[in-house]
């Protein structure tokens, strides 16, 4: 009888370790993808920063009265640069952008140091933005002059008013800014103090490290990460959010759960209202919404992982969006968004993405098509906005000098037998801890580049805070990112030191020291000690130990493989 347990302890144990082992095999390597052939937009302008930091550090030691005065004339040079803009047409080489952006980096400069017109600020960054826009219809948006341009100013007036709102009081930032009220006939309701029409887009700023790889990952940098499409019921007045998310595809989402999942930013877009499709159709925008809305209603349609605008079975955020319109001859997206770096596109490739010139919810503000309805931000989620677009920049530094996404090996069968778990789920419309169309290997590397973000935020959490105390004033963006530079290498150190420490463990984990020193076990595994032969204890205790402590590591960490929103 006893001969019999242990033979059918052994065949339970020989049999979890043969499968254990195949569980075991990686899959084959994603291939990596060459570099672009665009050049991605670089500032290169650390000097220019530093000096706007010392400018800073002088406006600060101003009296009250010298401060203000010259404030107001930094408002009255930028009103006389827009008159020129009301009158006529600029291309976007002139020299008249590069006078505005100067001019409000300057006076950013000014308002941080006594932040008393931040409202005005932001009212003037609204009208230069319309007004850009309103210039860049007769551009060709896929020359890099025209991409340059409304970059530097839109993106980067965007991150000098964050500067500013850094060095404000919290309750001094108006969260809502409405900017342009485009006609529409579409039926409406009201968000957050916002009139909504049903064809309206939403592009907003998630709070997961994959969010800000999205909104980071590309050639020019941006603040989105996310975007969706709004339908209004013409009866009920009723909102509806379509919206791909990784973790379950295309779904139809309340507005109330749309706004509790995290935001950390979000602007509201429309289709401009003169365009000769939305004058001969002035409901076009609702049927849209509508054709999306009833295609998720009939079919299930799965996250596109690889990115192809091109495909439409299976939608990225951005292919809600896109298609929509599309399917009404209306082709956003002006200009295609490039992702050049090699760095970026290996560590993209190994979350399927495959098409590089694609769709980015960031690019869509830079489209002339689209009117700018409002843009909301909070102080306490833009503060974790700014350390999360450092980190990320960082590590993608890194990812250009060779870094690569590893992942925990030995959790490779627990995830594969979860991804079976995971499609079984979504085979009866559950969703799983594993996306549909996301592998095992791809979950794990997410788990690691969240950990890893984490680890280094944590860090720079502490630098900033340091900062302010030594310097009595906020960090600007660029101090961050040399702060997060800093994070990174003590969690480099640290990474390369568990990696040791792993290598070591596989390497003599059939050593006949490590196995003596597990005789003593006891615990969990002692049923097991008392029925095998001593050399079977002593592999039965490894191996129960490990599955016990990997249970305890998968209930912690586990969730992070989920977590890979946009």
């Amino acid at each position: 009888m006893k001969s019999k347990r242990v033979s059918c302890l052994l065949g339970i144990f020989v049999s979890t370790c043969i499968l254990y082992s195949v569980l075991l095999i990686p899959a084959p390597a994603p291939p990596v993808p060459p570099a672009g052939i665009m050049e991605p937009f670089v500032w290169n302008m650390d000097e220019y920063w530093s000096s706007l930091e010392t400018e800073f550090k002088a406006a600060k030691s101003l009296d009250d009265s010298s401060l203000s005065s010259r404030i107001v004339k930094g408002f009255t040079e930028l009103d006389s640069l827009l008159v020129r803009l009301h009158t006529d047409k600029f291309p976007p080489d002139s020299p008249l952008f590069a006078s505005i952006e100067s001019g409000f980096f300057t006076l950013g400069v000014l308002l941080s140091a006594k932040p008393y017109r931040l409202g005005d600020y932001i009212e003037l960054y609204s009208a230069i933005r319309k007004l850009i826009k309103s210039q860049s219809i007769h551009w060709d948006m896929n020359s890099n002059a025209a991409r340059d341009c409304i970059y530097r100013i839109l993106y980067g007036g965007r991150t000098a008013i964050e500067e500013v709102i850094m060095q404000s009081a919290r309750e001094d930032l108006p969260q809502i800014v409405l900017e342009t009220d485009e006609p529409s006939i579409t039926p409406s309701a009201n968000i957050l103090g916002v009139d909504i029409h049903s064809g309206d887009i939403l592009v907003s700023r998630g709070g997961a490290p994959t969010s800000a790889l999205i909104a980071r990952g590309n050639d020019y940098p941006g603040n989105f990460s996310h975007a969706a499409l709004t339908y209004v019921d013409e009866n009920t007045g009723e909102i509806s959010i379509i919206e791909s998310l990784i973790e379950k595809g295309v779904v139809i989402t309340a507005v109330e759960d749309y706004l509790k999942d995290t935001k950390l930013r979000m602007m509201i877009l429309r289709v401009r209202s003169d365009l000769p499709k939305m004058q001969a159709d002035p409901m076009l925008a609702h049927k849209a919404a509508a054709y999306v809305l009833k295609r998720v209603n009939t079919e299930h349609i799965i996250y596109d992982f690889a990115m192809d605008g091109q495909d439409d079975s299976k939608f990225f955020c951005s292919e809600v969006v896109l298609e929509a319109y599309r399917h009404f001859d209306i082709e956003l997206w002006a200009a295609l968004s490039n992702i050049s770096r090699a760095g970026v596109r290996s560590w993209l490739s190994v979350f399927g993405v495959e098409n590089f010139t694609t769709q980015e919810p960031s690019d869509l503000e830079y489209d002339p098509k689209l009117c700018v309805v409002a843009e909301w931000r909070d102080y306490e989620t833009l503060f974790k906005d700014r350390l999360d677009n450092a980190v990320v920049d960082v590590m993608l530094e890194g990812a250009d000098m060779g870094d690569r996404i590893n992942y925990d090996f030995y959790l490779l069968p627990l995830a594969r037998i979860v991804k079976v778990y995971s499609s079984i789920l979504n085979q009866f419309d559950g969703v799983g801890q594993i996306p549909e169309g996301m592998n095992a290997t791809a979950a794990l590397r997410n788990k690691r580049f969240s950990k890893k973000h984490q680890g280094i935020k944590e860090k720079l959490l502490i630098l900033t805070h340091r900062f302010k105390q030594d310097n009595a004033y906020s960090p600007p963006y660029w101090e961050i990112v040399k702060l997060a530079r800093q994070a990174s290498l003590t969690t480099k150190s640290l990474s390369y030191q568990h990696n040791l420490l792993s290598e070591h463990f596989v390497i003599s984990i059939q050593s006949n020291e490590i196995q003596s020193r597990l005789q003593v076990g006891g615990g969990q595994c002692s049923g097991i000690n008392a029925a095998l032969p001593v050399p079977f204890k002593q592999r039965a205790y490894l191996l129960s130990c490990y599955v016990v402590n990997l249970q305890r590591h998968v209930a912690r960490d586990w969730h992070t493989v989920s977590d890979c929103r946009c």
